[in-house]
């Protein structure tokens, strides 16, 4: 069975809100997969960017782009999501390299 297989599950996980991706990360710490690893730092990326993002909106009282940081959340995970669903290792646009550069922590 191929690396992407066995971490395929974990990977899944990990878009699962920010509980999701914290589960995942427990779940590769023995043994470690590097396409759980990838994915779970893509989850990871775009979970911590969504509610960054969402207190910074909260106390600039910018309501009305609420619902677009919402929306590009929704898009990113799902993008995510459906990668580790079909055994991919595709990074998310435009920021996915960087989430892979700076989260170098996760295992």
């Amino acid at each position: 069975m191929g690396e992407e297989k066995k971490g395929r599950t974990t990977a899944i996980i990990s878009y699962i809100t920010i509980v999701g991706c914290l589960i995942a990360l427990t779940m590769n710490m023995e043994p470690k997969n590097s396409f759980a690893r990838f994915h779970i730092r893509q989850a990871f990326g775009v979970h911590v960017m969504y509610h960054a993002l969402a207190i910074v909106l909260t106390f600039t009282n910018i309501a009305q782009a609420a619902l677009g940081l919402y929306f590009l959340y929704l898009v990113l995970a799902l993008y995510g999501f459906f990668g580790a669903i079909n055994s991919k290792k595709q990074l998310l646009p435009l920021i996915g390299a960087y989430f892979q550069k700076w989260f170098t922590f996760i295992p």
